[in-house]
């Protein structure tokens, strides 16, 4: 038996009991089968002793009994891990940061609490999934839209929660940002609503965020605070038209005025997401044309920017495209492809503005099956482990753990990080994972995030080492360049915030003050998001 840290074996069982009344003994997990469905598929410590592990899952149906399970907690000084729908995959997945602690599985809070698509928002519990609200809002022919992730199958709240993104228009792809009210079990198991929530009978719950006096919703996002178990969200009408384009342009350095003139359109909601790539890169599962391949490290083992620009004008392959979506009427759409052309035309030599999908909605079946990103128009889906870790070609992966630290919207930033990158790499020996036509990804609005996949292992333990050691360099050469990682697996959030350390660390200290008094006993996620309760802090800010 796991135990949690610092409790004893006597314990831990009355423990077991008492969360055994609370929710029945079905709903708690503590069979080794069970527990070990919580562990962090894609763990950086696969079986190595760190592996965070958790003793027990306990799985509540209702807020008043997430309020029972923490006055038990607070009791017998059990450490608790709350979860949504647990699918965090490559940022720690449902593992805890401790082994031993009892996760707290929200899954079966799944009350979809009310969607108004005349006033265009929705109330969701924590264990709702993006498929669930997607087929409540088809059954019921509603007039909204969710922005979604890759991949659907996780929780609107608990994606929030973690500062997820997706890939509707700028406003909507914040989904912490688009998110209005909460209700929170804090951690002595009181009960607060924040905002408008705070007024009771408040008819405007998830349409004003600030009601009156401190906004306080963001001490819950990426924290410890408190275990959310209801969240307000704005949603996006659905639009009468869709249309998918592409603009391609020939050279590297066109991605400076490309991005300045992406940046408007996008600021001022003529297009939704901008999807960057480089047709230089293969297709999924394809290899890399030697030749070009050769010119990655035949300038003294780093890449040749010139011939690779030679390479890509020689056989007329643009450099970039990035597909952008428009929404509205068909009357607006077409009129603003037209503005698009005409503004890329004048500035960027040899630029081309195509469409590429163009519909009225709603769509059929067969459209939908076709879409090429089905993610623009709320659709959630799992493609996402065919494309990038589950296909064929690819073979067959032990996971990764997501490296993404967000830079400037900025042509001129992005081929910067690129190149400290590459060159990060080569001093440390390895073949570069980036390359000078790498993309940024562009979910967050307003910022570019320049990410990164480390691939590990569940058999070579050397490999998951060197995975750990090559990550933490990473951090502290992207903090060095004012680059911070957004989002991180448990086993890297105290370096990653770490590196947040402006005027002494003050921003870390200040979460500590807080944690040691609205959480005494340390028992609601210790070390999430790099706060620590005193009782396990110790060196961890040295």
């Amino acid at each position: 038996m796991i135990l949690p840290n610092g409790v004893n074996k006597k314990d831990f069982l009355a423990a077991i009991k008492e969360f055994e009344k609370i929710v029945g003994k079905k709903w708690v997990f503590k069979s080794k089968e069970d527990v070990y469905l919580y562990r962090d598929a894609y763990s950086p410590y696969w079986d190595e002793p760190e592996e965070p592990i958790p003793s027990l899952a306990v799985a509540p149906k209702s807020t008043e009994e997430v309020q029972e399970i923490v006055k038990v907690a607070n009791q017998y000084k059990i450490p608790i891990f709350p979860i949504s729908t647990g699918k965090n995959l490559g940022y720690g997945s449902s593992a805890p940061n401790n082994r031993g602690d009892v996760v707290v599985d929200l899954k079966r809070m799944n009350k979809i609490i009310e969607v108004n698509d005349k006033r265009n928002y929705c109330i969701l519990e924590p264990g709702v999934s993006y498929f669930d609200l997607y087929n409540y809002i088809e059954e019921n022919n509603l007039n909204v839209m969710m922005d979604i992730p890759d991949p659907g199958w996780g929780s609107p709240v608990g994606n929030s929660l973690d500062h997820g993104w997706g890939y509707l228009h700028g406003q909507f792809r914040d989904h912490f940002g688009n998110h209005c009210g909460m209700e929170v079990v804090l951690p002595n198991g009181e009960l607060m609503r924040t905002a408008m929530g705070a007024l009771p009978g408040a008819k405007t719950f998830a349409e004003n965020k600030y009601g009156y006096g401190p906004y306080v919703d963001g001490l819950f996002s990426q924290s410890n605070f408190g275990i959310v178990t209801k969240m307000g969200f704005w949603m996006m009408p659905k639009p009468e038209h869709y249309t998918l384009a592409a603009i391609t342009v020939p050279r590297r350095d066109d991605l400076i005025p490309l991005v300045e003139i992406l940046n408007y359109l996008e600021d001022s909601s003529i297009v939704g997401w901008p999807l960057y790539r480089s047709p230089l890169n293969p297709e999924y599962g394809k290899p890399m044309n030697p030749e070009l391949k050769s010119y990655l490290t035949s300038k003294n083992g780093k890449p040749d920017i010139e011939k690779i620009q030679d390479y890509a004008l020689r056989n007329e392959i643009p450099y970039w495209r990035i597909d952008v979506s428009l929404y509205g009427t068909k009357d607006a759409v077409a009129a603003n492809i037209n503005y698009m052309k005409e503004r890329f035309s004048k500035a960027i030599k040899g630029s081309k503005v195509e469409v590429t999908e163009d519909y009225d909605l709603p769509l059929t079946e067969e459209q939908k099956k076709s879409l090429k990103h089905k993610v623009t128009l709320g659709i959630p889906n799992l493609e996402i482990f065919w494309l990038s870790t589950r296909g064929e070609e690819l073979g067959p992966k032990d996971g990764h753990v997501w490296f993404s630290p967000i830079i400037p919207r900025d042509g001129k930033e992005l081929l910067k990080c690129q190149e400290i990158y590459i060159d990060t790499f080569y001093e440390l020996g390895m073949e570069s994972m980036i390359t000078p036509f790498s993309h940024p990804r562009t979910w967050m609005y307003r910022a570019f995030c320049f990410m990164i996949g480390f691939a590990n292992s569940r058999e070579d333990k050397e490999i998951n080492e060197k995975m750990r050691k090559v990550y933490t360099t990473m951090v502290k050469v992207a903090a060095k360049h004012g680059w911070g990682d957004y989002r991180a697996a448990p086993p890297f959030q105290d370096i990653v915030s770490g590196v947040y350390n402006f005027n002494d660390n003050i921003l870390k200290r200040f979460a500590e003050q807080l944690k040691d008094t609205i959480d005494p006993n340390g028992i609601i996620a210790p070390g999430r998001g790099g706060i620590w309760p005193k009782r396990l802090r110790g060196d961890k800010n040295a």
